[in-house]
């Protein structure tokens, strides 16, 4: 499916549509109706469970959403947060570096200086895609940010979060003192961030405001050596930079083991890293061979990683594989650049007696991206029919209760939807149309349900009480007891969890 086609489904179903649509809509900022908020609240949900459950010292804190300047001066945003802005000197037309030679350079722009993508816009003849006219400019850095006035003056000045992760930073302090002063400590916040992108584009990879789900793991390097018996056999899809940078295009199947093994990742990146890959293919439902873990190289890498793992799929509606997740081994850049920035001495004592400045591991998760890669993955037709095959845990309604006559079978219906959302399984009541209408709205809307109360529901007979269960995706039927429909679907309702990290 094209990603038009796939973006006007999700529009009429009201999964989300663009902010100030009757205006002509708003680049780069999209709105969620009732199906897409709830789909962004399963995945982000599930994302919770998964990683901040690895450990009762994970929590998860909500962060204000505008950050004072001495926060994005210290922590190297003011002069790093850049992309390169190329103007046409023809039609003043602006543009991305890298989305204008991302068919010559795919693996993107990473560590190149200004006037090395200039050299490349000389080499492969780019051209304004506006106006067709060779008149580029010399790249430029343009600083992401959005800044704003800050106090009653206005001669403050404050700025937009541009990722979730300074708010875990800048809590690490009062968080040690919280929780139980042990290390590893982690500090996560599913949150908005905000970017003035250059040129928003790829509908939600590429937005002005989003959503960013983060985990920091605070820890001493010397200590935190997680066990790989839960995970060193996994086979890792890898794609190393070197072999990338050499020519190189697949992934590489690798044994975590392995990886460790041979020097090249510490066991506790690598066992992160498999979670990671588990996560995506055991909870969001991507087939292994859709995905890769993309190394960044020492020039392509974030200014303040160590080691930077891209967690990519390949999203059909948008022509290959993008980024939707990472690692980040951070080091102690950040609560290093927060300690000289604040004055604040930000070492901890571990249990053994040592002071140190804790190291970081960040897993971080881009909802909105996952959101469209999920719709891409499983959206699509079967048949007739659209069907979005979510799994259970992650649709928005999980049930659809379908009286089969408005007039005589409701008041049942209504009876059994208290009862169901009572043992935790949320309802869809629908009683508009036809049956058949009805579970086409399901199929499309995620539902992998629906109970249709009858005339036998509410009769003497031998099924008096029973209740017609139909299957999404296989469209299969059967008539089971209240009972029995809450002990089929409620198991159905359970994100999985991770395993927990040992040593």
């Amino acid at each position: 499916m094209k990603s038009d086609e796939l973006f006007a489904l999700l529009r009429r179903r009201g999964f989300l549509w663009p902010t100030a649509e009757i205006y002509g809509g708003a680049q780069g900022l999209f709105d969620y109706g009732p199906l897409g908020w709830g789909l962004k609240r399963r995945i982000e949900e599930a994302w919770t469970r998964w990683f901040v459950g690895l450990s009762d010292d994970y929590y998860r804190i909500e962060p204000a959403e505008l950050l004072p300047e001495a926060v994005v001066r210290a922590s190297g945003h003011l002069e790093n947060f850049t992309d390169l802005e190329i103007s046409c000197g023809e039609c003043h037309s602006v543009f991305r570096a890298d989305a204008l030679l991302e068919r010559y350079r795919p693996e993107g722009l990473d560590g190149l200086a200004s006037s090395q993508v200039a050299e490349l816009l000389t080499l492969y003849q780019v051209k304004c895609p506006t106006c067709g006219k060779a008149a580029l400019a010399v790249p430029r850095p343009f600083n992401l940010m959005f800044a704003v006035d800050f106090g009653p003056t206005g001669r403050e000045m404050a700025y937009l979060a541009p990722e979730t992760a300074q708010a875990s930073f800048l809590a690490f302090s009062r968080m040690w003192e919280v929780g139980r002063k042990a290390l590893p400590l982690g500090i996560a916040s599913v949150s908005r961030a905000y970017r003035n992108e250059i040129a928003p584009r790829q509908v939600l990879f590429r937005m002005r405001a989003f959503t960013q789900a983060e985990l920091q793991i605070f820890f001493d390097p010397e200590k935190f050596a997680p066990s790989l018996a839960a995970v060193g056999d996994d086979l890792l899809p890898v794609l190393r930079a070197e072999r990338r940078l050499a020519g190189q295009a697949a992934p590489e199947p690798t044994r975590v083991r392995d990886l460790v093994d041979a020097g090249i990742l510490p066991a506790f990146y690598a066992y992160h890293l498999a979670l990671s890959f588990r996560f995506y293919r055991d909870v969001l439902g991507h087939p292994a061979e859709t995905i890769r873990l993309f190394e960044k190289s020492d020039q392509e890498r974030a200014f303040y990683n160590r080691i930077q793992f891209d967690v990519e799929v390949h999203v059909d509606s948008l022509g290959g594989y993008r980024e939707v997740g990472a690692v980040h081994y951070r080091g102690d850049y950040d609560l290093g650049r927060h300690s000289a920035g604040s004055g604040k001495d930000l070492t901890v004592v571990t249990e053994e007696g040592r002071r140190i400045l804790p190291h970081v591991l960040e897993l971080t998760f881009g909802v909105d991206r996952n959101f469209w890669a999920l719709a891409d993955r499983h959206l699509g037709k079967d048949g007739e029919r659209t069907l979005f095959r979510l799994p259970t845990y992650l649709a928005p309604v999980p049930l659809g209760l379908f009286p089969l006559l408005k007039k005589e079978h409701s008041a049942y219906a209504r009876e059994l939807q208290l009862r169901l959302e009572a043992a935790g399984i949320p309802v869809d009541f629908d009683d508009a149309g036809s049956i058949g209408k009805r579970y086409a709205r399901g199929d499309e809307a995620g539902t992998p349900f629906a109970v249709t109360i009858d005339g036998e529901s509410v009769g003497d007979g031998p099924n008096h009480g029973t209740v017609t269960l139909r299957e999404r995706d296989s469209k299969a039927q059967e008539r089971l007891a209240p009972d029995a429909l809450i002990a089929r679907i409620a198991p159905r309702l359970v994100v999985p969890s991770a395993p927990r990290p040992a040593g």
